[in-house]
């Protein structure tokens, strides 16, 4: 019973200083986005009340991509403080082992695991999405042009290129490449705008469309046609959103959509396999922050524990980046390029408990 209600006084300690966390790391972070967004401020009419909800929309993917590093300060933090009272010292010496210890902080930890999942998986996606049409809205501008003649999407034999995505997924200048199964080009469809009609069926107007035979070219108008086609708004949608604020859900859509076209696929697998991961970084950062409680006589005061905290939250944002672009670059193998960097931190916990054990 006792160690119940240790478990709960624990929990309390460590969701209110990770909440206090959080909030100054969203406070900070939302001050230099705006900074950022006053760059903007008078492209078309993109004004300060949308560089506001600009932000704001995009608070959601911060609380998602800073989870890990505030759960870490914050469980140091309340382990620190609770060290200092001779609280753990306490408890060890009534007979809680490390390893009963690492499963208190585990079973805390489930909160704040629902909470990434929750906040990768259904919040910041659509909020991003959101964020990033505000901003094309208010500037008047499109939502993607890859290259200088647009998007460019390959569908089975065909090849789609669109000049411009509008932020409801309307198009505007379709031009689709049909090839046979000999490659060989048999006409090539130009449409001034195009609506979707679910399921996998565009309204494209204005319609041009020039086939090619064994006598030669023939050229066609229509004011309206129906294109079948596997392109849909969610997969036109991805280009709102970065591959790692992305649902798990549109992730696999769209890898799977890349896979059958036979287009690199990369760094989407990445962002698919990290979304599986990210949840569980949430543990490795607590168990991380276990063994700065256990030296508290040998590591100094507070502030330098909270300091060290933070190097190691920033380091591990760090290489999250890296390894997922060394994965690309390199080929690497999609699961351990997302795994490496908790599995890394991993390691580096266990090594800091079996340390302050033996010491």
């Amino acid at each position: 019973m006792a160690l119940k209600v240790y478990e709960r006084h624990l929990a309390r300690e460590i969701y209110g200083a990770t909440a206090l966390v959080l909030a100054a790391f969203l406070m900070l972070f939302a001050f230099f986005d705006l900074i950022h967004e006053f760059e903007e401020l008078g492209k078309g009419g993109y004004q300060l009340q949308h560089a506001l909800g600009f932000v704001l929309l995009t608070m959601p993917g911060r609380v998602y991509e800073l989870f890990p590093i505030a759960v870490l300060i914050g469980t140091l933090y309340a382990l620190t403080l609770l060290a200092r009272h001779s609280e753990i010292t306490v408890l060890r010496c009534s007979g809680l082992s490390t390893l009963a210890l690492l499963k208190t902080l585990a079973r805390v930890g489930l909160l704040f695991m629902v909470l990434t999942f929750v906040f990768g998986e259904f919040v910041a996606p659509p909020a991003e999405k959101a964020a990033q049409e505000l901003r094309l809205k208010a500037m008047s501008s499109l939502v993607a042009q890859e290259f200088r003649s647009g998007l460019w999407v390959k569908d089975e034999r065909s090849f789609v290129n669109v000049r411009e995505v509008l932020p409801d997924t309307r198009l505007r200048g379709v031009r689709i490449y049909d090839f046979d199964a000999q490659h060989r080009l048999r006409f090539i469809s130009e449409a001034q705008a195009g609506e979707y009609l679910p399921p996998e069926r565009w309204r494209l107007t204005g319609v041009v469309r020039t086939e090619f035979g064994d006598d030669g070219a023939t050229v066609t108008r229509q004011a309206e046609m129906i294109w079948h086609s596997a392109l849909n708004p969610d997969i036109l949608s991805v280009l709102l959103v970065v591959p790692e604020r992305m649902s798990f859900v549109n992730l696999f859509l769209y890898v799977r959509h890349l896979e059958e076209n036979q287009q690199a696929a990369q760094r989407y697998v990445i962002a698919l396999w990290k979304k599986l991961i990210y949840p569980f970084a949430v543990l490795v950062m607590m168990a991380l922050a276990l063994p700065f409680a256990y030296a508290q006589d040998r590591m100094g005061a507070v502030s330098i524990k909270v300091f060290a905290g933070i190097m190691l939250g920033i380091t591990f944002h760090m290489l999250n980046g890296l390894f997922s672009s060394l994965g690309v670059i390199n080929s690497w193998t999609p699961f351990y390029s997302a795994i490496t960097p908790s599995a890394m931190f991993l390691l580096l916990a266990a090594g800091m408990i079996w340390w302050v054990e033996r010491r």
